[in-house]
């Protein structure tokens, strides 16, 4: 079956035919999209991932096409259905949309009114009044057909059936729903208006009250936020066609002649049609099929973020104190070693105890990083953690030592876990999360593959998206970026272990039990005496795995095992080692590739080879650089427009970005605030956790809304608590509806993006 779809893949992706095919059969056989698109370069022509992936996802969707083709075709056959014509028609069905429409008039039916009056004998009387629009008295013609037995008691009962029948026989029309499909793309709107008394109920949707968009370009985010108006009762959304457009497409479609009798009859049912019938249905599509579009981007830009974060520098193997920040309880202060075992657990007061609880916490981290040589320092940044950072500066430690905030989202939800009760089945949660915190730090790829993404906190409307669709994106992106950046065999937790290629749940479980049972793997054949990993399972995870300070320094690197042999080759060719061969690079300069190139193994693997030689198992994550805030600034009470800080982007959004400033509030940076020049999406600028410098523009103290902006020269606004602008009288600012005012505060409407307002989508979408 796969063949079949081949060329068709190949043109939509503009792929060629041969490597579309090959990708395929790499597919079929169980490869994954990591190894393929690193291991398999000669068989598919160098495809990347997301090529890969694409072949993946769309050879699925067509396999659902085709099964629902066979399922549509044996229904029809089993009732004696199926004429050669449809069967042709079916045949060359390229969507489910248009293979639907083929099988709606055959569809079995509920009783509807159309199903009753075809029981009363009208659908003779249908087909003539349809057939002879020109000529027939429909009065006259309809006599016939009265029948009380029937519930047909005069002739006007009798039309109405007859209007019934070729209503539904219109809606259900392939030509019709085709037409009027493309017309509520191009042309429908979505309307969204408040249901009567909510208005206060629901004013945090005040901004979609009453809200009209074309289909065509409502952003994900603003679709999202009217669907949960309405899922919550707020809110009533309508998607729709210009219904004058959409009632003549029925009209030129059915109706033959003009102002006679059996032509109004004609034209009444075809309005009935479309009103009651096919202007439903078809809205009803576009409603699952714009949630469909809006859930691709809000994954999109999910797995976007999520993979920014994933892929943070790293600090690597260092001796870490930690502590997850607290007011009234303490802060919570764990020591790791270099490996991120455990060492020491303690609750420190340095935020808001005592004068003696000071002065003890003081002692307490001055004796932990003598004791145990610590080499850096992660603060969680939730609650009371500026103060925590604060009081850490404050007792002068030895400047080699890293003082980091670390971004703790999601970590009170690993430290309730199961994963957390496994591996500290006897401390408590604060104790887990306080862990959890100073691991992210060292290795962040490793600690966040323990939790849900959808926990971690880079998400939009996250919880309104399609959660399978979701599931099965962020999975793609965990697995590429813990396969891109490799994994240590002999350290790694099973659940870093089972994101790897080939393994999942049951072998990385098994690897640990092995590991734990027989002592550290010593090379990567020893995998093969795991329990049910066999030889496909360790061609696909072999190359993604390390064993540092093996005794064959290709255990070690992304050499796949499969190329020892051409290794070997190459430095008894060259006269050394293959130590000598990693540890050299004059020696490596005289590897003549050409001469190793054959017929599965071609230039781009033996490129790869190389490059790998030259730096072992290389992190491809960015060098890691601590990053301070502003001092003297931790809440926004300290903030003033004008300011420019330091900042950390959490999240990216289509509308803009959101960034740590390091008062316990993210801002918001309008995608209009993001450069000097105009940029449609907010991708196209920052990325989560990327460092930048930021200008506060205006603040609203009440609502703890900060507004941000990126731009040279920004427009600065007034703090909404009374205070008076530092800089000066207020610029005009525009509202996209009316025009400049003067001295009027910046608003935008949610078209163009109210930092405000779009503070409270964000909100809205987080939760």
């Amino acid at each position: 079956m796969q063949d079949l779809f081949v060329a068709r893949i190949a043109s939509e992706l503009q792929i060629s035919p041969a490597k579309v095919a090959a990708t395929a059969r790499l597919l079929a056989e169980g490869a994954t999209v990591p190894f393929i698109s690193r291991y398999r370069k000669e068989v598919t022509g160098s495809l990347d991932e997301v090529a890969v992936t694409s072949i993946r996802d769309r050879m699925a969707q067509l396999v659902e096409l085709e099964q629902r083709r066979e399922s549509i075709i044996k229904s029809l056959s089993e009732r004696d259905l199926l004429s050669d014509a449809l069967k042709i028609s079916i045949g060359g069905a390229e969507t489910l949309s248009v293979l639907e429409d083929l099988y709606a008039p055959y569809r079995p039916k509920r009783r509807t009114r159309a199903t009753i009056a075809k029981e009363a004998g009208l659908e003779p009387l249908a087909l003539l009044i349809f057939d002879e629009q020109a000529t027939l008295d429909p009065l006259a013609a309809a006599v016939a057909f009265v029948d009380p037995a029937k519930q047909i008691v005069d002739v006007t009962a009798a039309l109405a059936g007859a209007r019934d029948i070729l209503a539904e026989r219109f809606s259900d029309d392939a030509t019709v729903r085709a037409r009027l499909r493309e017309l509520s793309w191009c042309s429908g709107s979505v309307r969204s208006r408040v249901l009567l008394g909510k208005e206060s109920e629901g004013a945090k949707f005040k901004d979609y009250f009453d809200w009209t968009e074309p289909v065509g370009k409502i952003p994900s985010h603003r679709l999202l936020a009217i669907r949960r108006g309405e899922e919550e009762g707020f809110l009533m959304m309508r998607i729709q066609p210009p219904e004058e457009e959409a009632i003549a497409i029925l009209f030129s479609l059915f109706l033959k002649a003009r102002e006679t009798p059996a032509a109004e009859q004609v034209r009444l049912a075809a309005i009935d049609s479309y009103k009651r019938l096919v202007g439903f249905s078809i809205e009803a599509e576009l409603r699952l099929a714009t949630k469909k579009k809006a859930d691709e981007e809000a994954i999109r830009v999910f797995s976007g973020n999520l993979r920014e974060l994933l892929l943070a520098s790293a600090l690597g193997e260092k001796c870490v104190l930690a502590l997850d920040p607290g007011f009234r309880t303490g802060c919570k202060t764990v020591v790791l070693d270099r490996q991120g075992k455990l060492l020491h657990h303690d609750v420190l007061y340095p935020t808001a105890g005592s004068a003696g609880q000071l002065k003890d916490a003081a002692e307490a981290i001055h004796g932990l990083v003598q004791k145990h040589g610590i080499e850096a320092i992660a603060i969680g940044n939730g609650t009371a953690g500026r103060e925590a950072e604060q009081f850490i500066r404050s007792l002068k430690l030895p400047p080699s030592i890293a003082i980091v905030m670390v971004n703790e989202s999601g970590a009170s939800i690993y430290s309730a876990s199961d994963v957390a009760r496994e591996e500290f089945p006897n401390e408590d949660l604060t104790v887990r999360g306080a862990v959890s915190i100073g691991r992210r730090l060292m290795d962040p790829l490793a600690e966040l593959v323990k939790l849900d993404p959808k926990s971690i906190g880079v998400g939009q409307y996250q919880h309104d998206v399609d959660p399978a669709a979701l599931q099965r994106g962020l999975d793609d992106v965990v697995v590429s970026c813990v396969n891109r950046v490799g994994v240590e065999l002999n350290t790694a937790s099973k659940q870093l272990l089972s994101y790897v290629s080939g393994l999942g749940s049951t072998l990385a479980a098994n690897i640990v039990t092995h590991r734990n049972q027989n002592g550290p793997f010593k090379t990567r054949q020893a995998l093969l005496q795991v329990p049910r990993l066999g030889p496909k399972a360790f061609e696909q995870c072999a190359g993604f795995l390390r064993i540092r300070d093996a005794v064959n320094p290709l255990d070690s690197s992304a050499v796949h095992p499969e190329r020892y042999g051409l290794v070997d080759a190459m430095a008894r060719d060259t006269g050394c080692s293959v130590a000598d061969l990693v540890r050299d690079g004059g020696l490596r300069s005289r590897v003549q590739l050409a001469k190793y190139v054959t017929e599965s193994v071609g230039l781009p693997t033996l490129k790869d080879i190389v490059d790998e030689l030259a730096r072992p198992g290389r992190d491809p994550r960015e060098k890691f650089e601590a990053f301070t805030f502003q001092q003297g600034v931790s809440k926004m009470e300290d903030l003033q427009p004008g300011m420019k800080l330091p900042g950390i982007v959490t999240n990216v959004t289509a509308f803009g970005a959101f960034v740590d400033i390091g008062v316990h509030q993210d801002g918001l940076v309008h995608v209009s605030q993001l450069a000097d020049r105009f940029v449609k999406e907010a991708a196209e600028v920052v990325k989560v956790g990327q460092k930048v410098h930021v200008t506060v523009t205006e603040l609203d103290l009440p609502r703890k809304r900060i507004a941000l902006s990126m731009k040279a020269n920004p427009q600065i606004g007034a703090p909404k608590d009374g205070r008076t602008s530092p800089t000066g009288p207020r610029p005009l600012a525009t509202d996209p509806r009316s025009g400049p005012r003067p001295n009027a505060r910046p608003t935008f409407n949610p078209a163009a993006g109210s930092w405000s307002a779009l503070g409270d989508a964000f909100d809205r979408a987080k939760k």
